[in-house]
């Protein structure tokens, strides 16, 4: 008995015209997948520039040795790499393209430190904690471990720390992000650059995918992978701080 070929708008496809279909449905469907990354990647570039801009700003990285756009093609390059389901929707993309872009600029913080100071990375890095006067410790993998609080940020300025200044439509960001859309005086900026001068990178990281990333608790908490009360406990007590500093 012969079987019956696919009938397709009463068509009778062979063999070569149903792989060519197929063919076509995979291209469609890689191609429409491709259109999502790209979709995806628009709100990363305002994280990136903004964590560039603080990297530049305080030492850390060489001016304008990295580009924001050099960075995410990287991050794209390694999330298509390692593998990745096809039928992923735009947010499930942007989640692993942030933790992707994230881990990669926390690689190149760390390797670019040196220029920061003389002094050694560790050394800096306990130095500015122990002047936080923050219950602070640093694991062997170089990360930042809070302990119980953020208890009493510092925004006094001293000669081994460069003062950030923010640029206005950054500096409206944070401000709207804090609740504090209404605040537009130079001390307001002045005590953000303070900020960004004395957060540990890890805690101004979280603020970042917060404010420039437009990521909710839940999403940084899974790029963070650390608990969503966590990250709200660092976003309310480094806008208490805040608050407090402008009184």
């Amino acid at each position: 008995m012969f079987k019956k070929k696919p009938i397709l708008n009463g068509l009778i496809l062979n063999t070569n015209t149903m792989s060519s279909i197929e063919n076509l449905n995979d291209k469609a469907t890689k191609l429409a997948f491709d259109k999502r990354v790209i979709s995806a990647t628009q709100q990363l570039y305002p994280y990136v520039k903004h964590r560039l801009y603080i990297g530049e700003s305080t030492g850390i990285l060489p001016k304008k040795m990295y580009t924001s756009s050099g960075i995410i093609d990287e991050s794209i390059a390694q999330y298509y790499e390692s593998g990745y389901n096809i039928d992923s929707d735009v947010d499930a993309i942007k989640l692993m393209l942030f933790k992707y872009v994230s881990t990669y600029l926390e690689s190149l913080f760390k390797k670019e430190a040196y220029h920061k100071n003389t002094l050694s990375t560790h050394d800096i890095l306990e130095e500015e904690l122990d002047e936080l006067e923050e219950h602070y410790t640093i694991d062997g993998d170089w990360d930042f471990i809070m302990n119980e609080e953020l208890n009493d940020i510092s925004y006094k300025q001293d000669p081994k720390h460069k003062h950030l200044f923010l640029y206005d439509d950054y500096a409206n960001s944070v401000l709207s992000a804090f609740e504090m859309e209404d605040l537009t005086s130079n001390k307001s900026k002045e005590l953000l650059g303070s900020l960004y001068s004395w957060l540990p990178l890890n805690v101004s990281n979280i603020i970042d995918l917060l404010v420039f990333g437009k990521l909710s608790f839940e999403e940084i908490s899974k790029i963070k992978n650390i608990e969503v009360k966590r990250v709200e406990f660092i976003y309310e007590e480094v806008k208490k701080q805040f608050k407090d500093h402008l009184d």
